[in-house]
């Protein structure tokens, strides 16, 4: 592994806002709006929301209007990823702009996990503070350690009520401060949680449900033989009874952003305001959280600025988490000169639906849960995904709660060959390499890493994922070498 002064080197010496993989200025021209005075700005972390479990993404099912319109004020991008499908990690990411092979957060932080970042990371509430911006946060942290992502004041409410989160902001959102503010409003919602519902049929997890509700929200509750069942997880009662559950925490969280959006305008901040949209990961169902397929790293991101052109455009432009941090302090005139970060601004293409330079992501996982070492690195184009399996000769891990669950016990008590498109085999049992053909096969089934015809395509992807690699500091770059 690199050594601690070698991390501290690379991450000290660098020259300013310069993405390492793109080498691209991350300040671009500011508007006459944003230049006259600096905005507030909202970064809203959900917990394993999926992309196609928003209205404004195509369910038509699910009610989230108030997301809905803030998609319809803004842009939404169709294809943002995660860099790591992990709680812990990727909040990391988000917070850091730097990949979590490097920031040290390999997985989770609580408990007797006990990963935290490096303490030579300069995070962005410690840059946004230092830049004159009021930091706070609300809900769920889940990173460590506290110095390294300090936030000026942490503001105290239920992360599974977003409605009483939302009215525990309206004090600091009316408070007299001449400095614009940051807040990092985070819920817990639509986490498994809460434990299994025995009342129900099938006993799903409740994904922090309850039957007396919660204060100010009005519960909206789903009929599980109407929710849509997504390709990737197989359409058996269990699992449309445990998606009812999760649709349910949805739509909890749409009311918070909605009163959130209430408070902001009765301070007169919202014609001020940026607003972000994002999930750390994927559903919490396998096949998505903890894998580095399709469903568990693409994922919403809504961006509303007041000074939006375009109003309610999608965006191709394929972004990260680990380009958050960056166009963040963008935005707030706050990026140090001292300091580089893996990602770059992506402030110039929110009014563009196409855009070009923007069309290969990577990802990195390392670990979930302590038990759960599965070290995958990804490089992503616009058709084809490379995954590369570190551990290929270990049976994929399971979170706890994923293998608990009433969608993966029904379908391995039931003895059945398919678990949505995928076989079971095939997603217990990873091959070495996983080169998929995004355009002809989205639901990434069919293993072209062995065929002879996609060979040149294989060593081009495997060649980007060094550089990746190599660029970001990733320590397992050994293992191209040996094991």
């Amino acid at each position: 592994m690199a050594s601690r002064m070698t991390r501290r080197d690379f991450v000290r010496n660098c020259a300013a806002g310069v993405s390492v993989l793109a080498a691209a200025p991350l300040a671009a021209q500011q508007s006459p709006a944003a230049q006259s005075r600096r905005p507030n700005i909202i970064l809203i972390v959900a917990d394993d929301h999926g992309r196609g479990d928003l209205g404004c993404y195509g369910n038509p099912v699910i009610r989230t209007p108030n997301l809905d319109k803030l998609a319809s004020e803004g842009v939404r991008f169709t294809n943002a990823f995660c860099t790591t499908a992990s709680c812990s990690a990727s909040r990391s990411v988000i917070l850091s702009g730097l990949y979590n092979h490097f920031n040290g957060q390999y997985g989770h932080q609580h408990s007797y996990h006990h990963f935290v970042s490096f303490d030579t990371v300069r995070s962005l509430p410690v840059l946004l503070s230092q830049g004159g911006y009021h930091t706070a946060r609300i809900g769920k942290y889940h990173v460590a350690p506290e110095e390294v992502y300090k936030f000026d004041t942490v503001l105290q409410g239920n992360d599974r009520n977003a409605v009483q989160m939302a009215n525990n902001c309206a004090q600091f959102f009316e408070a007299q401060d001449s400095r614009p503010f940051f807040l990092y409003f985070c819920t817990s919602d639509p986490h498994r949680g809460g434990g299994k519902a025995t009342d129900l049929p099938h006993q799903p997890d409740r994904f922090g449900n309850r039957e007396q509700g919660y204060p100010g929200v009005t519960e909206v509750r789903y009929d599980p033989k109407e929710v849509v069942v997504p390709d990737f997880l197989p359409d058996s009662p269990e699992c449309r009874a445990e998606l009812a559950q999760y649709c349910q925490a949805v739509s909890r969280i749409d009311q918070g952003i909605g009163r959130l959006v209430e408070h902001l305008k009765k301070a007169g901040k919202y014609d001020n305001t940026v607003l972000i949209y994002i999930s750390d990961n994927g559903i919490a169902f396998p096949g998505a959280k903890t894998t580095v397929y399709e469903p568990g790293i693409n994922l919403p991101c809504i961006v509303r600025t007041p000074w939006q052109q375009n109003k309610g455009i999608a965006t191709d432009a394929m972004i990260n988490w680990a380009d958050l941090t960056p166009t963040i302090l963008d935005w707030a005139g706050a990026t140090p000169s001292d300091y580089e970060f893996h990602g770059r601004s992506f402030k110039s293409v929110l009014d563009r639906e196409h855009v070009e330079g923007w069309h290969t992501t990577y990802a990195s996982h390392t670990f979930h849960e302590i038990t759960m070492y599965y070290p995958m690195r990804v490089v992503r184009e616009r058709r084809f995904k490379l995954i590369w399996n570190l551990a290929h000769g270990l049976d994929y891990p399971f979170a706890s709660d994923l293998w608990e669950s009433a969608t993966w016990q029904a379908t391995i008590q039931s003895g059945a060959r398919l678990y949505g498109k995928r076989t079971v085999d095939a997603y217990l049992h990873r091959p070495r390499f996983e080169l998929y053909d995004l355009e002809n096969d989205p639901h990434e089934v069919k293993n072209l890493a062995d065929d002879p015809q996609h060979k040149a395509t294989l060593d081009r992807m495997k060649t980007r994922l060094k550089a990746f690699q190599k660029q970001t500091k990733d320590p397992w770059i050994l293992k191209w070498e040996y094991e």
